[in-house]
């Protein structure tokens, strides 16, 4: 007897998520057990039936900006970047692997011996067979960030919606740790997040989110079952839409 599966907003959805997520209560690096956790979230929104994305930032091994801020010139600092973030895809790919989810880590820098090329039609076909399809090196343009990068891909896989899992439960006026008395956002528009500076995504993935009409789900990536949970109509998020 196939088991019932739960019905779902999207069908098809691109997980953004920094590289520092991926280093727990480490300064630095890589955690495997929050890697883990992680993995294990993203597998229980494969379970039912949803096809997923992932672009994973690279700042919890070189961030290029701060690279190019310490007087590295910007286009390497930019392109060394985009080489940490795949080795977080391939980390992640090893923890999706071990709970049995098939996984394609698919890189816009050329390096077969490592993983694919990013050719869209096969990027797509992934999807419809069920695979994580895990977009590394960034748009492989330096200047842009993964946030670009994640908009873009979501956009040319057809994409229902943005998952931009982070520390907090959604998008604030002010900084929540900081502030207390700080207020949530349930809704808010493309331009509300470019006009006051609401740090949801940098402006040029804002910009092309909203010309392609493509949803924003701001939610706490630390909350156990939180990604599942909003699939599923539940769970507090902060939607940026239109």
């Amino acid at each position: 007897m196939t088991a019932i599966r739960p019905k779902t907003a999207y069908k098809r959805v691109m997980l953004k998520i920094s590289g520092e997520a991926l280093m727990g209560s480490q300064g630095y690096g890589l955690h495997p057990p929050t890697v883990q956790r992680i993995a294990e979230e993203v597998k229980t929104v494969h379970d039912m039936g949803v096809e997923i994305c992932m672009v994973i930032g690279g700042g919890n091994i070189f961030r290029g900006l701060q690279g190019s801020a310490q007087g590295m010139e910007r286009t390497t600092a930019d392109y060394m970047g985009m080489l940490a973030t795949v080795m977080n895809a391939l980390a992640m790919q090893a923890a999706l692997e071990d709970v049995g989810v098939f996984t394609r880590v698919i890189s816009a820098i050329p390096m077969d011996q490592v993983c694919e090329p990013y050719i869209r039609r096969r990027a797509v076909r992934h999807l419809e067979k069920k695979r994580v399809c895990i977009f590394a090196a960034g748009t492989g343009n330096p200047y842009f960030t993964t946030d670009t990068a994640a908009t873009l891909r979501a956009s040319e896989m057809a994409c229902e919606a943005i998952f931009k899992g982070t520390k907090v439960d959604g998008v604030y006026d002010k900084d929540p740790v900081k502030h207390a008395d700080a207020t949530r956002y349930d809704d808010v528009t493309y331009d509300e997040v470019l006009q006051k500076h609401l740090g949801v995504m940098d402006a040029s993935a804002i910009a092309l989110a909203r010309d392609n009409n493509l949803p924003i789900i701001v939610f706490s990536l630390d909350e156990p079952g939180g990604f599942r949970g909003i699939l599923a109509g539940e769970g507090t998020y902060t939607k940026v839409q239109g």
